[in-house]
């Protein structure tokens, strides 16, 4: 009886928690329906750009479901190339094809130099004979044994190596990189990504619970019968909190660059500015949502909804392959700003001009998350 009487009281606390019931059950389907979206959308499909190309290549390029786009010059190509617009760009150089890869990628380089290797490969090139140089494609394929190799005047057979070139065979194809390298690891690629998760968790769930604490031991309420006004509070608690994440996020970033040797082409001062917004945006997140939970549980439980999306949706899947209509919800998550920032520092050498939205979008979001604390200490108290 007892043990049964046990069981009908924790029956009874799960009935009343909504949120632990939401978590048991609506989270982990939220989560694995996400997941269904995201590795179920739409396939990868390699952009290439050609610059004066035979036609049957691009032809050939097209029905293997490459994206392919023709460019009038290599500068406009190149343009398209650095902006992301196209994975690759093909030109032939003598008659040698030579790729020039974006390269921030892994994953996209592997499917794009594989694609190009299958259409180039043996004699199933379309259009062979199109992509010889002027002077192949002039010179004659001489039969020593027929009546052509003969001099009609002297009867004598004509030297076949000196009149006769031999038949053209597919040239090996020159791969090159704008970013990173062929010896670019995965770690690199996804590096900017899991910094910044990282610091955005790490600050997201501190300060949640830490501002959870001021409010469930009195000190917030005694802090609110001061002469203090509301957005002074918010700003002494982001300014006090963020000099401990600001720290963690130099740590985090120092130790992934020069301990752990990521890829860094860009300034390191550029990382450290990202990662200070994102820990901001992550600060001012974490403590607005901590005045709607009354338990460091309550608080863990935002997790599934908060986090796990930002995840998704940051650059560590590819985003072009999710399903279009679930693709806005990248332009509403911190973490997206701060991964494309940071691997646009890392990756690609960016400078002010390729962050500047990122940076303009994340101080606009703590921005927006600090006035929201603002109005949310109004269910505390009315200053």
């Amino acid at each position: 009886m007892r043990i049964r009487a046990l069981i009908v009281r924790i029956i009874r606390q799960f009935i009343h928690d909504k949120r632990t019931m939401a978590l048991l059950i609506v989270a982990p389907l939220l989560v694995l329906a996400m997941m269904y979206l995201v590795f179920n959308g739409d396939a990868y499909q390699p952009k290439i750009g050609t610059v004066q190309v035979p036609a049957a290549l691009a032809d050939k390029l097209s029905s293997a479901d490459a994206e392919v786009t023709a460019f009038m010059t290599e500068a406009a190509a190149e343009a398209a190339l650095a902006d992301q617009e196209i994975d690759a760009m093909i030109r032939f150089d003598q008659g040698v094809p030579n790729i020039l890869l974006e390269g921030s990628d892994p994953s996209k380089n592997r499917a794009v130099i594989m694609l190009i290797q299958k259409t180039l490969q043996g004699q199933g090139v379309p259009g062979a004979s199109s992509m010889m140089t002027p002077d192949q494609s002039s010179s004659t394929v001489v039969d020593p044994g027929s009546a052509a190799a003969t001099n009609p005047a002297t009867g004598a057979a004509a030297n076949t190596e000196g009149a006769a070139q031999q038949r053209p065979t597919t040239q090996t194809p020159v791969f090159e990189y704008l970013y990173g390298g062929a010896n670019m690891s995965s770690f690199d690629s996804l590096s900017p990504v899991l910094i910044g998760l990282f610091a955005f968790f790490f600050v997201f769930l501190i300060a949640g619970v830490s501002f959870l604490r001021e409010r469930t031991s009195g000190t917030l309420e005694r802090l609110l019968a001061t002469p203090l006004r509301r957005w002074e509070i918010v700003t002494g608690y982001m300014a006090g909190f963020g000099i401990f994440t600001s720290l963690q996020a130099v740590l985090i970033a120092g130790f992934t660059v020069y301990v752990l040797g990521s890829l860094m082409v860009g300034s390191f001062g550029y990382v450290l500015l990202i990662m200070l917004l994102l820990s901001l945006s992550a600060l001012s997140f974490g403590t607005l949502l901590s005045a709607f939970a009354n338990s460091e549980f309550q608080m863990i439980q935002f997790i599934p909804v908060v986090i796990v999306p930002q995840v998704f949706f940051s650059g560590l899947f590819d985003l072009e392959s999710i399903s279009p209509w679930l693709r806005w919800i990248t332009h509403i998550t911190p973490l997206k700003y701060g991964a494309d920032a940071l691997r646009g520092i890392m990756i690609r050498g960016e400078g002010w001009s390729g962050i500047a939205l990122d940076v303009y979008v994340l101080a606009g979001l703590s921005l927006v998350f600090m006035l929201a604390n603002v109005l949310a200490l109004r269910k505390h108290r009315k200053i």
